[in-house]
């Protein structure tokens, strides 16, 4: 008669970790690359204007951005219409040193493909808009664009 012997260790297999470390640093690298850090604190309230045809950016790296709104925190700088440019208020005379700035950022050739985005609150006065935009001919940007939000086919006015 044969005997039949019980196998001893039967627990669980063991996975191989070595490979681990290097695919959670491949992981890492990967989220490094395609991650987008936000690039300007707003700190003024842009509620876009509606429009019924809108046109979205090719390049937004070639995108200088003039916020213009209420400021978030009224109590500490009012409630009338403000300019931001990067991280900070500014004055309507600060946005063509703004500009230069901007254009001495950028490659040479990429200079003449530059484009003004203003990004004002629906409730901004249009003077200050007006000057805004009399402030970049001075300085030769007249590539501007009017960010505004595509109204919906649902919601009418």
């Amino acid at each position: 008669m044969a005997r039949f012997k019980k196998k001893k260790g039967t627990g669980a297999q063991k996975i191989n970790t070595s490979a681990l470390p290097d695919i959670i640093f491949m992981l890492l690298f990967f989220f490094m690359v395609t991650t987008v850090m936000r690039e300007v604190t707003l700190i003024v309230k842009v509620r876009p204007p509606d429009a019924i045809a809108v046109q979205k950016l090719e390049k937004k790296s070639l995108v200088s951005y003039i916020y213009v709104g209420t400021p978030t925190r009224p109590a500490m700088f009012g409630t009338e219409s403000r300019i931001q440019l990067n991280d900070s208020f500014a004055k309507i005379d600060d946005i063509q040193d703004f500009i230069v700035s901007e254009r001495e950022a950028r490659d040479e050739a990429d200079r003449k493909f530059l484009t003004t985005s203003i990004k004002a609150d629906q409730d901004t006065r249009m003077g200050v808009v007006t000057d805004i935009k009399q402030e970049l001919r001075k300085i030769g940007a007249f590539k501007i664009n009017y960010s505004a939000s595509k109204v919906s086919k649902h919601r009418s006015r």
